[in-house]
Protein backbone atom coordinates (compact mmCIF):
# COMPACT_ATOMS: atom_id res chain seq x y z
CA UNK A 1 0.00 0.00 0.00
CA UNK A 2 2.79 2.48 1.12
CA UNK A 3 4.89 1.69 -2.34
CA UNK A 4 1.49 2.22 -4.22
CA UNK A 5 0.71 5.66 -2.74
CA UNK A 6 4.32 6.74 -2.87
CA UNK A 7 4.51 5.56 -6.72
CA UNK A 8 1.10 8.08 -7.19
CA UNK A 9 2.83 10.64 -5.19
CA UNK A 10 5.40 11.33 -7.51
CA UNK A 11 3.24 10.57 -10.93
CA UNK A 12 1.55 13.38 -8.99
CA UNK A 13 4.12 16.05 -9.23
CA UNK A 14 4.20 15.42 -12.96
CA UNK A 15 0.91 15.62 -13.16
CA UNK A 16 0.96 19.21 -11.45
CA UNK A 17 3.74 20.37 -13.45
CA UNK A 18 2.59 19.57 -16.94
CA UNK A 19 -0.30 21.19 -16.05
CA UNK A 20 0.84 24.38 -14.22
CA UNK A 21 3.04 24.53 -17.59
CA UNK A 22 -0.02 24.31 -19.85
CA UNK A 23 -2.29 26.36 -17.60
CA UNK A 24 0.42 29.38 -16.72
CA UNK A 25 1.09 29.90 -20.97
CA UNK A 26 -1.83 29.91 -22.21
CA UNK A 27 -3.82 32.03 -19.79
CA UNK A 28 -0.96 34.56 -19.65
CA UNK A 29 -0.75 34.41 -23.41
CA UNK A 30 -4.63 35.39 -23.43
CA UNK A 31 -5.60 39.92 -23.15
CA UNK A 32 -3.47 42.01 -20.99
CA UNK A 33 -4.50 42.82 -17.91
CA UNK A 34 -3.11 46.19 -17.68
CA UNK A 35 -5.58 47.89 -19.62
CA UNK A 36 -8.18 46.85 -16.44
CA UNK A 37 -6.11 47.45 -13.74
CA UNK A 38 -5.08 50.86 -15.05
CA UNK A 39 -7.36 54.09 -15.38
CA UNK A 40 -7.09 55.21 -18.94
CA UNK A 41 -6.27 58.24 -17.35
CA UNK A 42 -2.86 57.00 -15.97
CA UNK A 43 0.43 58.34 -17.24
CA UNK A 44 2.97 55.76 -18.33
CA UNK A 45 5.37 56.43 -15.68
CA UNK A 46 2.00 55.02 -13.49
CA UNK A 47 2.10 52.12 -15.62
CA UNK A 48 5.09 51.45 -16.21
CA UNK A 49 5.06 51.50 -12.25
CA UNK A 50 2.51 48.72 -11.92
CA UNK A 51 3.92 46.51 -14.85
CA UNK A 52 7.30 46.24 -13.11
CA UNK A 53 5.27 45.90 -9.37
CA UNK A 54 3.55 42.86 -11.16
CA UNK A 55 6.44 41.22 -12.76
CA UNK A 56 5.06 41.94 -16.05
CA UNK A 57 8.11 43.54 -17.62
CA UNK A 58 9.73 40.19 -17.99
CA UNK A 59 9.79 37.40 -20.62
CA UNK A 60 7.31 35.10 -19.78
CA UNK A 61 9.30 32.17 -19.53
CA UNK A 62 11.29 33.84 -16.94
CA UNK A 63 7.63 35.00 -15.43
CA UNK A 64 6.94 30.84 -15.10
CA UNK A 65 10.27 30.07 -13.58
CA UNK A 66 9.59 33.16 -10.66
CA UNK A 67 5.96 31.58 -10.39
CA UNK A 68 7.54 27.61 -9.90
CA UNK A 69 9.90 28.74 -7.41
CA UNK A 70 7.00 30.52 -5.91
CA UNK A 71 4.93 27.53 -5.72
CA UNK A 72 7.67 25.57 -4.41
CA UNK A 73 7.34 27.20 -1.09
CA UNK A 74 3.54 27.50 -1.28
CA UNK A 75 3.44 30.67 -3.24
CA UNK A 76 0.60 30.73 -6.17
CA UNK A 77 1.05 34.04 -6.49
CA UNK A 78 -0.91 37.66 -5.70
CA UNK A 79 -4.06 38.35 -7.15
CA UNK A 80 -4.31 41.53 -9.61
CA UNK A 81 -7.19 42.39 -8.68
CA UNK A 82 -7.36 41.97 -4.94
CA UNK A 83 -4.04 42.21 -3.96
CA UNK A 84 -4.34 39.36 -1.78
CA UNK A 85 -2.47 36.17 -2.16
CA UNK A 86 -4.32 33.80 -4.88
CA UNK A 87 -4.49 30.86 -3.00
CA UNK A 88 -5.92 32.74 0.62
CA UNK A 89 -8.60 34.10 -1.58
CA UNK A 90 -9.20 30.87 -3.44
CA UNK A 91 -9.19 28.54 0.04
CA UNK A 92 -12.00 31.72 1.63
CA UNK A 93 -14.38 31.09 -0.96
CA UNK A 94 -13.79 26.87 -0.74
CA UNK A 95 -16.06 26.34 2.10
CA UNK A 96 -19.53 27.45 0.18
CA UNK A 97 -18.31 25.56 -2.72
CA UNK A 98 -17.64 22.25 -0.76
CA UNK A 99 -20.79 22.40 1.36
CA UNK A 100 -22.85 22.78 -1.88
CA UNK A 101 -20.37 20.22 -3.69
CA UNK A 102 -21.11 17.59 -0.40
CA UNK A 103 -25.13 18.15 -0.24
CA UNK A 104 -25.27 17.90 -4.32
CA UNK A 105 -23.38 14.68 -3.12
CA UNK A 106 -25.54 13.52 -0.79
CA UNK A 107 -28.69 14.20 -3.15
CA UNK A 108 -27.30 11.71 -5.74
CA UNK A 109 -26.53 8.96 -3.47
CA UNK A 110 -30.34 8.95 -1.51
CA UNK A 111 -32.22 9.69 -4.61
CA UNK A 112 -30.08 8.53 -7.65
CA UNK A 113 -29.03 4.79 -5.74
CA UNK A 114 -32.82 3.95 -4.51
CA UNK A 115 -34.25 4.96 -7.80
CA UNK A 116 -31.50 3.11 -10.02
CA UNK A 117 -32.09 -0.13 -7.21
CA UNK A 118 -35.55 -0.32 -8.12
CA UNK A 119 -35.54 0.67 -11.51
CA UNK A 120 -33.23 -2.30 -11.93
CA UNK A 121 -35.40 -4.39 -9.85
CA UNK A 122 -38.33 -3.47 -11.89
CA UNK A 123 -36.84 -2.92 -15.26
CA UNK A 124 -39.64 -4.85 -17.26
CA UNK A 125 -42.65 -3.14 -15.45
CA UNK A 126 -44.10 0.49 -15.87
CA UNK A 127 -42.28 1.71 -12.67
CA UNK A 128 -38.69 0.73 -14.08
CA UNK A 129 -39.01 2.08 -17.44
CA UNK A 130 -40.84 5.19 -16.17
CA UNK A 131 -37.58 5.70 -14.06
CA UNK A 132 -34.77 4.85 -16.55
CA UNK A 133 -36.96 7.42 -19.48
CA UNK A 134 -37.05 10.45 -16.55
CA UNK A 135 -33.71 9.67 -16.07
CA UNK A 136 -32.79 10.74 -19.66
CA UNK A 137 -34.06 14.51 -19.04
CA UNK A 138 -30.82 14.65 -16.31
CA UNK A 139 -28.60 14.27 -19.24
CA UNK A 140 -30.72 16.72 -21.85
CA UNK A 141 -31.35 19.76 -19.58
CA UNK A 142 -28.61 22.53 -19.74
CA UNK A 143 -27.42 23.41 -16.64
CA UNK A 144 -27.72 27.03 -16.92
CA UNK A 145 -31.31 26.69 -17.90
CA UNK A 146 -32.04 23.98 -15.64
CA UNK A 147 -30.96 26.56 -13.06
CA UNK A 148 -33.01 29.55 -14.06
CA UNK A 149 -36.06 27.35 -14.55
CA UNK A 150 -35.86 26.54 -10.78
CA UNK A 151 -35.71 30.13 -10.23
CA UNK A 152 -38.61 31.09 -11.88
CA UNK A 153 -40.57 28.43 -10.85
CA UNK A 154 -39.81 28.22 -6.81
CA UNK A 155 -38.30 31.96 -6.54
CA UNK A 156 -40.38 34.29 -8.85
CA UNK A 157 -43.54 32.08 -9.13
CA UNK A 158 -43.96 30.17 -5.90
CA UNK A 159 -42.00 32.81 -4.07
CA UNK A 160 -40.80 29.59 -2.01
CA UNK A 161 -37.05 29.89 -1.47
CA UNK A 162 -34.73 32.72 -2.48
CA UNK A 163 -32.94 32.78 -6.09
CA UNK A 164 -29.36 33.96 -5.02
CA UNK A 165 -26.85 34.66 -2.40
CA UNK A 166 -25.89 32.19 0.48
CA UNK A 167 -27.59 32.45 4.08
CA UNK A 168 -26.24 33.63 7.52
CA UNK A 169 -23.21 31.22 8.53
CA UNK A 170 -21.75 29.68 11.52
CA UNK A 171 -18.19 29.22 12.25
CA UNK A 172 -17.75 25.51 12.84
CA UNK A 173 -13.94 25.08 13.97
CA UNK A 174 -13.43 28.38 12.38
CA UNK A 175 -14.98 27.64 8.78
CA UNK A 176 -18.31 29.21 8.35
CA UNK A 177 -20.88 27.20 7.08
CA UNK A 178 -24.96 27.94 6.32
CA UNK A 179 -26.19 24.32 6.71
CA UNK A 180 -26.37 25.10 10.10
CA UNK A 181 -29.34 27.83 10.12
CA UNK A 182 -33.00 27.48 8.48
CA UNK A 183 -31.96 30.34 6.52
CA UNK A 184 -28.99 28.68 4.91
CA UNK A 185 -30.70 25.88 3.86
CA UNK A 186 -32.96 27.99 2.12
CA UNK A 187 -30.50 29.42 -0.31
CA UNK A 188 -28.45 26.03 -0.36
CA UNK A 189 -31.21 23.52 -1.37
CA UNK A 190 -31.77 25.29 -5.16
CA UNK A 191 -28.48 25.36 -6.04
CA UNK A 192 -27.67 21.90 -4.88
CA UNK A 193 -30.50 20.66 -6.38
CA UNK A 194 -29.27 22.12 -9.91
CA UNK A 195 -25.75 20.29 -9.32
CA UNK A 196 -27.05 17.58 -8.44
CA UNK A 197 -29.66 16.44 -11.25
CA UNK A 198 -27.18 15.61 -13.77
CA UNK A 199 -25.06 13.22 -11.55
CA UNK A 200 -28.52 11.67 -10.05
CA UNK A 201 -29.36 10.45 -13.26
CA UNK A 202 -25.84 9.23 -13.61
CA UNK A 203 -25.78 7.22 -10.31
CA UNK A 204 -29.45 5.82 -11.48
CA UNK A 205 -28.89 4.40 -14.69
CA UNK A 206 -25.04 3.08 -13.52
CA UNK A 207 -26.87 1.48 -10.67
CA UNK A 208 -29.89 0.21 -12.23
CA UNK A 209 -27.44 -1.75 -15.10
CA UNK A 210 -25.68 -3.14 -12.80
CA UNK A 211 -28.92 -4.89 -10.82
CA UNK A 212 -30.03 -6.10 -13.91
CA UNK A 213 -26.54 -7.35 -15.00
CA UNK A 214 -25.91 -8.85 -11.29
CA UNK A 215 -29.49 -10.78 -11.39
CA UNK A 216 -28.55 -12.51 -13.77
CA UNK A 217 -25.44 -13.79 -12.18
CA UNK A 218 -25.34 -17.47 -10.91
CA UNK A 219 -24.54 -16.85 -7.10
CA UNK A 220 -28.10 -14.41 -7.09
CA UNK A 221 -29.99 -17.45 -8.74
CA UNK A 222 -28.23 -19.83 -6.59
CA UNK A 223 -29.32 -17.69 -2.99
CA UNK A 224 -32.69 -17.59 -4.31
CA UNK A 225 -33.10 -21.41 -5.16
CA UNK A 226 -31.90 -21.83 -1.76
CA UNK A 227 -34.74 -19.77 -0.13
CA UNK A 228 -33.16 -16.60 0.67
CA UNK A 229 -35.40 -14.02 1.25
CA UNK A 230 -34.89 -10.93 -1.82
CA UNK A 231 -34.94 -8.38 0.88
CA UNK A 232 -31.15 -10.34 1.96
CA UNK A 233 -30.69 -11.20 -1.76
CA UNK A 234 -30.83 -7.49 -2.71
CA UNK A 235 -28.90 -6.16 0.31
CA UNK A 236 -25.78 -8.37 0.91
CA UNK A 237 -25.58 -10.22 -2.93
CA UNK A 238 -26.62 -7.46 -5.41
CA UNK A 239 -25.92 -4.08 -4.00
CA UNK A 240 -22.32 -5.17 -2.03
CA UNK A 241 -21.54 -6.13 -5.72
CA UNK A 242 -22.33 -2.93 -7.73
CA UNK A 243 -20.81 -0.58 -5.05
CA UNK A 244 -17.33 -0.68 -6.47
CA UNK A 245 -18.29 0.85 -9.78
CA UNK A 246 -20.99 3.74 -8.10
CA UNK A 247 -18.29 4.49 -5.77
CA UNK A 248 -15.90 5.01 -8.27
CA UNK A 249 -17.82 7.34 -10.05
CA UNK A 250 -19.35 9.02 -7.07
CA UNK A 251 -15.78 9.94 -6.42
CA UNK A 252 -14.90 11.11 -9.76
CA UNK A 253 -18.11 13.37 -9.82
CA UNK A 254 -17.13 14.87 -6.23
CA UNK A 255 -13.84 16.13 -7.74
CA UNK A 256 -15.71 17.46 -11.41
CA UNK A 257 -18.54 19.06 -8.83
CA UNK A 258 -15.90 21.08 -7.38
CA UNK A 259 -14.26 22.46 -10.18
CA UNK A 260 -17.52 22.60 -12.44
CA UNK A 261 -19.48 23.94 -10.32
CA UNK A 262 -18.94 27.54 -12.03
CA UNK A 263 -22.00 27.70 -14.16
CA UNK A 264 -24.51 26.69 -11.15
CA UNK A 265 -22.69 29.12 -8.51
CA UNK A 266 -22.72 32.06 -11.37
CA UNK A 267 -26.24 31.37 -12.19
CA UNK A 268 -27.41 31.28 -8.31
CA UNK A 269 -24.60 33.98 -7.39
CA UNK A 270 -23.32 31.35 -4.93
CA UNK A 271 -20.11 32.73 -3.26
CA UNK A 272 -17.65 29.90 -4.68
CA UNK A 273 -14.66 29.42 -5.71
CA UNK A 274 -16.32 28.71 -9.43
CA UNK A 275 -17.77 32.19 -8.89
CA UNK A 276 -14.51 33.48 -8.31
CA UNK A 277 -12.76 32.27 -11.19
CA UNK A 278 -15.67 33.47 -13.41
CA UNK A 279 -14.85 37.04 -12.37
CA UNK A 280 -11.15 36.46 -12.46
CA UNK A 281 -11.72 35.30 -15.66
CA UNK A 282 -13.14 38.26 -16.89
CA UNK A 283 -10.92 40.33 -14.69
CA UNK A 284 -8.08 38.96 -16.23
CA UNK A 285 -6.77 37.97 -12.80
CA UNK A 286 -3.96 35.76 -13.97
CA UNK A 287 -2.25 34.41 -10.59
CA UNK A 288 -6.11 33.41 -9.20
CA UNK A 289 -7.11 31.41 -12.87
CA UNK A 290 -3.61 29.71 -12.30
CA UNK A 291 -3.67 28.93 -8.47
CA UNK A 292 -7.42 27.71 -8.93
CA UNK A 293 -6.28 25.01 -11.73
CA UNK A 294 -3.62 23.77 -9.80
CA UNK A 295 -5.46 23.74 -6.57
CA UNK A 296 -8.42 21.57 -8.83
CA UNK A 297 -5.40 19.57 -10.29
CA UNK A 298 -4.74 18.72 -6.88
CA UNK A 299 -7.82 17.36 -5.73
CA UNK A 300 -8.59 15.44 -8.80
CA UNK A 301 -5.21 13.58 -7.72
CA UNK A 302 -5.81 13.11 -4.04
CA UNK A 303 -10.01 12.18 -4.86
CA UNK A 304 -8.32 9.48 -7.90
CA UNK A 305 -5.93 8.13 -5.03
CA UNK A 306 -8.86 8.02 -2.31
CA UNK A 307 -10.88 5.98 -4.93
CA UNK A 308 -8.45 3.48 -5.74
CA UNK A 309 -7.78 2.56 -1.65
CA UNK A 310 -11.39 2.27 -1.53
CA UNK A 311 -11.34 -0.34 -4.43
CA UNK A 312 -9.30 -2.32 -2.04
CA UNK A 313 -11.70 -2.02 0.91
CA UNK A 314 -14.43 -2.83 -0.88
CA UNK A 315 -13.10 -5.68 -2.60
CA UNK A 316 -10.01 -7.73 -1.84
CA UNK A 317 -9.40 -9.23 -5.47
CA UNK A 318 -8.35 -6.03 -6.11
CA UNK A 319 -4.46 -5.34 -6.13
CA UNK A 320 -3.19 -1.79 -5.23
CA UNK A 321 0.92 -3.42 -5.92
CA UNK A 322 1.78 -5.75 -9.23
CA UNK A 323 2.13 -9.71 -7.94
CA UNK A 324 5.41 -10.95 -8.99
CA UNK A 325 5.93 -13.39 -11.29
Amino acid sequence: MSVFILRRLLQSLFVLLAVSLVVFFAVYAVGDPIELLVSPDAGQAERAALIARLGLDLPIWQQYGHFLWRALHGDLGVSFVHGVPAIELILSRFPATLELVIVAILLTCTIGIPLGLVAGLYRERYLGRGIMASSVLGFSLPNFWQGMVFILLFSVWLGWLPASGRGPTVNVLGIPLSIFTAEGWSHLILPAVNLAVANIALVLRMTASGVAEAQSQDYVRFARAKGIRPGRIVRRHILRNIMIPVVTVIGMEFGTLIAYSTITETVFSWPGMGKLLIDSVYQLDRPVVVAYVMLVTLLFVLINLIVDVLYAVLDPRVQLTEQSH
